[in-house]
């Protein structure tokens, strides 16, 4: 072998030596990206599945009357589903007529204090539509009074699956009956849902547009 052959091939070995270590490490910063983003990826996939699966299942409020809750603070979505139903219904402004109604009856601690209940508050709207006469009359008795209330309030909480086509006991004992899909239900055949499917932290509220009277 001549010098010069030795020579060159002695040149290329280094030169080797040195990129080599180069590609490598590209290579391996290339995987460690990949990595970091199938890492980064995979730990937000849970919190978006759980996002669609939540919709999926129909755990959000639905319903017209849901777009004037207010976006934040205790009378908010998320601040009432940290209160018990009748603090959490006294955070909205469209149920101020139910609380005083509650209160009127001395039912506050009785609902609050309840465990996995379901209420069906009828708004302010609904309350309008009784003949002021005949709704004064009812706040002044307070035992009719705490018959209409309680016929609101049935002794489970239910899905709005089981509102598609049930019957249920409510704390009066007398029966209300639902019926409805998707988003549309209604009770006793002449209340609507507005506002459906909103938790406290005791109780699911299906928000109505009319009192409901036991018979």
């Amino acid at each position: 072998m001549t010098s010069a052959l030795r020579i060159r091939r002695t040149a290329l070995a280094v030169v080797a030596a040195a990129v080599l270590p180069l590609s490598l490490t590209a290579c391996s910063s290339d995987a460690d990206k990949d990595s970091t983003a199938a890492a980064t990826n995979e730990a937000a996939a849970p919190e978006g599945a759980a996002a669609v699966e939540s919709a999926e299942n129909g755990d959000m409020p639905f319903g017209p009357a849901c777009a004037g809750v207010p976006k934040d603070g205790a009378g908010s979505f998320d601040g009432m589903a940290k209160d018990p139903v009748a603090t959490a219904a006294s955070n909205n402004p469209a149920l101020s007529t139910l609380v005083a109604a509650v209160k009127q009856a001395g039912l506050v601690d009785t609902l609050n204090n309840a465990k996995d209940i379901t209420v069906f508050a009828p708004t302010n709207e609904a309350f309008a539509k009784i003949p002021k006469a005949d709704l004064d009359k009812v706040l002044a008795d307070k035992d009719t009074l705490t018959k209409i209330l309680t016929y609101h309030v049935v002794g489970q909480k239910l899905s709005p699956q089981q509102l598609e086509n049930g019957s249920f006991e409510t704390l009066q004992k007398g029966m209300v009956t639902t019926a409805g899909s998707g988003e549309n239900y209604q009770v006793n055949d002449n209340a609507q849902v507005v506002c459906g499917n909103v938790k406290t932290a005791n109780a699911q509220v299906y928000i109505v547009d009319t009192v409901l009277m036991p018979k």
